[in-house]
């Protein structure tokens, strides 16, 4: 301990710092499982942060101009769990605050363990006081550009000259892992490009992973890496020095026009005699002979488990408690004055805060009539997505480099391009990184705006983690995904969608939507901006569709509960139900018409989501798609998994088997049989065999 007094550590402060690490260990050995080895290694980085720098205020976890503290390694939640509870937040229940520690010592004995408020990774609105759901590696590095964005957006839309309400820093401590991924190293490209000095990752470079020394896989120069993409460069040569450490994360205050990287040499597991700075401290427990030795060597009772002595919470108390009640405070008072001089605005914040829409906000949406040209779902989804973001100063998004063939550029007045010199944009250029995409639209959306991304449905596999943790986390993003089918034509199987339909409704709680025609994008859209709590990915075509007239058939309206009758056999008394969902609708209304004409009663149900159809009451359900009916037609351009459930024992299911080819729309849709005689021949059939 004596090396740990030379790098400038008083008494109090390795005190709080070896609480942090026994709390780890402890924690980890009860639970028999745990990363201990990272928290242990960078407790004094992470304390001096949350103690001295951090603008945070322990009573109100949600107050909008705090800092944010992203723990990209999640793997080291216990390092987060141990400064929660130390720091005193309170909980949140329910959106509100009660006087109950988020996270009491109990719970940290409770590590890991069923309905456990720590479980092995953090995890957002599980857990009061954490940002974001991390674990998956790099994914809290795209959430954390994604945070700085929304603050310097923030703060160039409602800030005055002498009155700033939005001006808080991201900091995101990552590990080698984080940086091997790939989503990092896009997050940090856009995050050089764009100038986020309100950015700062604090890289524990621990050199070691689960396999061994990272000299394994990874051999780059970290510092040549980020300075290439337009970062600023610190190096704490030890994670002990917390001056050093201090020092650092003032230098970060003080750069302007670049995001930060502080680079820290720690050692894992640091203290364990037999263990540290090996494989073996990554992902185990120490074992209680290693974990006497270690307690041994930070001068700690051996024989007591989860010890805080005396002194700790106060020195925590009387650090960031102290400090971050202050700066709260002055910002209630700015926010009072605020909204004195701007009512209209700060009611605007409070509302796009709580994720309330303005009055009006679905006025003057396009109503699109029949024609004989048809509108291709995407060009339906840009005007109604300009209609809507007007009317909602808190939608900002863009896409994956294909904003012209995704149709998701903002184009009304004002609307203009987010870049370093314009924070304030409404349009994201997100360059061709789907992945980081994803991650940064989680972090906007994380700082409470209406974010989106976009791109073709055959790349949302480039960012299944981020939608993934989008549904865990309950944010209510959206995602814009064109080219939906084999409808792309000539581009081939390579850009032609088969499973990824399949693969986003698996997602629990990832509203899918593929919408029919233009006027179910409106309703489409009505239902993403009523979403407060899930994300969205609305799947829409390139080709061109036919606009029902809703003048013969139900209206578009019934695409609120997921799927409804479009067209109905007289009576109501079908012989047959086609159930379809995007361009595959039109077939299934060809094949109604022909069967209509010949004295025969089909029913024909629109569905374009799944998910919002089994949340409907059974009758309801049942009226839609009568379990007395046998005889049904599915249709879709997908893969044909999960359509039993629909179709039945004994329906039809017309759909993709194979990858597509490449060739014009008219041929392939002939080879893949996704014709209207098709449809109605299945139909036939089915009458035939359930009499």
């Amino acid at each position: 301990m004596e090396a740990v007094h030379r790098l400038g550590q008083s008494h109090l402060d390795q005190l709080c710092v070896n609480t942090i690490r026994t709390l780890t260990i402890d924690a980890v050995q009860k639970a028999n499982s745990g990363h201990a080895g990272t928290p242990m290694g960078m407790a004094p980085v992470a304390y001096t942060l949350w103690q001295n720098v951090l603008r945070y205020d322990p009573a109100d976890p949600l107050w909008p101009n705090r800092d944010r503290f992203v723990l990209s390694a999640g793997h080291a939640s216990l390092l987060l769990y141990s400064l929660i509870h130390l720091s005193g937040v309170r909980r949140l229940e329910n959106g509100k605050l009660t006087n109950s520690p988020a996270i009491s010592l109990d719970d940290i004995k409770n590590f890991r363990q069923i309905d456990s408020v720590t479980p092995g990774h953090p995890e957002y609105g599980h857990t009061t006081g954490v940002e974001t759901t991390t674990g998956p590696l790099g994914q809290g590095c795209g959430n954390s550009v994604g945070m700085a964005i929304a603050s310097r957006w923030l703060g160039a839309h409602y800030n005055k000259p002498d009155l700033t309400l939005f001006d808080f820093n991201v900091y995101a401590m990552c590990s080698d892992g984080d940086l091997m991924e790939g989503v990092a190293s896009e997050a940090a490209s856009l995050a050089g490009h764009l100038g986020l000095d309100n950015l700062c990752w604090i890289y524990d470079s621990n050199t070691i992973t689960i396999e061994g020394h990272t000299e394994l896989a990874f051999s780059e120069n970290i510092s040549e890496h980020f300075r290439g993409y337009g970062w600023h460069i610190v190096h704490v040569p030890d994670a002990n020095d917390i001056q050093r450490v201090r020092e650092a994360l003032d230098e970060f205050k003080d750069t302007k026009g670049r995001p930060t990287l502080i680079i820290v040499n720690s050692i894992i597991g640091y203290g364990a005699p037999d263990k540290q700075n090996t494989a073996a401290i990554h992902s185990d427990p120490l074992g209680e002979d290693e974990v006497r030795k270690t307690k041994k060597f930070y001068g700690w009772s051996e024989d007591v488990q989860f010890l805080v002595p005396d002194g700790v919470y106060d020195c925590f108390a009387n650090g960031i408690g102290k400090r971050g009640a202050a700066l709260h405070s002055a910002w209630e008072k700015t926010f009072a004055g605020y909204r004195e001089r701007y009512t209209d605005l700060a009611n605007e914040i409070t509302r796009g805060l709580h994720h309330d829409l303005p009055d009006g906000w679905d006025r003057e949406l396009p109503i699109f009539e029949t024609g004989e040209k048809g509108i291709a779902t995407r060009e339906a989804s840009g005007k109604v997505l300009n209609a809507f973001a007007e009317r909602i100063p808190w939608i900002i998004g863009g896409a994956a480099d294909l904003a012209p063939s995704t149709k998701t550029k903002l184009s009304f007045e004002g609307a203009e391009t987010l870049e370093k010199s314009t924070p304030g944009g409404r349009n994201m250029h997100f360059g061709v990184r789907e992945h980081a995409m994803g991650a940064i639209v989680n972090g906007m959306g994380l700082c409470q705006l209406r974010a989106f991304g976009a791109t073709f449905l055959i790349f949302s596999d480039y960012m299944r983690p981020p939608l993934r943790l989008a549904a865990l986390m309950r944010l209510p993003v959206f995602h814009v995904f064109t080219h939906d089918s084999i409808g792309v034509g000539e581009d081939g199987p390579t850009h032609q969608p088969v499973e990824q339909l399949a693969g986003l409704r698996a997602i629990p709680g990832l509203v899918v939507l593929r919408p029919a025609d233009a006027n179910e994008v409106r309703e489409a859209y009505k239902i993403i901006m009523s979403l407060k709590n899930q994300p969205v990915a609305l799947v829409l075509s390139r080709q061109p569709l036919p606009v029902f007239d809703r003048s013969r058939y139900a209206p578009a309206e019934g695409l609120a509960r997921g799927a409804y009758i479009l067209a109905d056999a007289p009576n109501a008394r079908p012989d047959v139900i086609l159930i379809g969902t995007g361009s595959e609708v039109q077939l299934c209304m060809s094949a109604f018409e022909t069967l209509k004409s010949r004295g025969i009663g089909a029913r024909v149900v629109s569905m374009p989501s799944w998910d919002l159809f089994e949340k409907q009451d059974k009758a309801y359900r049942d009226g839609v798609l009568p379990p007395g009916i046998k005889a049904r037609v599915t249709v879709e351009q997908g893969s044909v998994i999960g359509w039993d459930r629909y179709a039945g024992a004994s329906g039809k299911i017309i759909g993709m088997h194979t990858f597509g080819s490449s060739a014009p729309l008219k041929d392939l849709l002939t080879k893949f049989g996704f014709t209207a005689d098709k449809v109605l021949a299945a139909a036939l059939r089915q009458i035939e065999q359930t009499k």
